[in-house]
């Protein structure tokens, strides 16, 4: 299971956004908040422990650059454990649950897209992390759960992932109708130029083509 150009681009995209604005977002939200007194202390602490969160966030990468699987899942449990409540825990689980699914430890990552699936802080790594779930399952032949996760709600730009990963899932359970269907959608919300198209069409193909 090869993660998708797409879906990499669009998490290295956030993470992107948060390694230039992450500290300036939490000295901005943390400065307005410390002028009102009754909260001061709290949210002192919370930008503390983002702050904090920031550093380690910044070796997890330099880790995960250098492919040093197990320091990027030490350094990705220690930011869910002792920072869970910032973004960075966020994205250091999902990078953990790739080193995880990179040497074989499918049981771990699935524990850490879950946690990303219920507690994390941004919607489009929430959306990444169910597509990953599902695509473990897949390759578990658990076709029914990966296909309730893929049924959540999630952002636009996903549609064709999702879809695309619906229609193999249909197809292993030989409903060549739907998946006809769900491939076709995700040929119609995929980007003109992505390398995923004929890919795509290919298995649009395979199961009768555009109707």
């Amino acid at each position: 299971m090869a993660l998708d150009l797409e879906e990499q681009e669009q998490l290295a995209a956030i993470k992107s956004w948060w390694s230039q604005y992450g500290r300036l977002v939490v000295v901005t939200v943390v400065g307005s908040l410390l002028a009102v007194g009754g909260i001061r202390g709290w949210h002192y602490y919370q930008g503390s422990q983002a702050a904090a969160a920031v550093t380690l966030f910044a070796q997890q990468q330099a880790a995960e650059r250098a492919s040093d699987h197990k320091k990027v899942r030490d350094i990705g449990a220690e930011i869910v454990d002792r920072y869970g409540s910032t973004a960075y825990a966020t994205l250091a689980a999902l990078s953990a649950a790739k080193s995880d699914f990179d040497t074989g430890d499918l049981a771990s990552a699935k524990t850490r897209l879950q946690w990303v699936i219920d507690k994390g802080k941004e919607e489009e790594a929430r959306d990444v992390a169910r597509l990953r779930l599902a695509r473990i399952l897949h390759d578990e032949k658990k076709a029914d759960e990966a296909l309730k996760l893929l049924e959540s709600k999630h952002a636009d730009s996903f549609a064709g992932l999702y879809a695309d990963l619906k229609g193999d899932l249909l197809f292993t359970q030989g409903k060549r109708e739907e998946a006809r269907a769900a491939y076709q959608l995700a040929l119609d919300r995929s980007d003109a130029g992505s390398p995923m198209r004929q890919i795509i069409q290919l298995k649009l193909d395979a199961v009768g083509g555009t109707k």
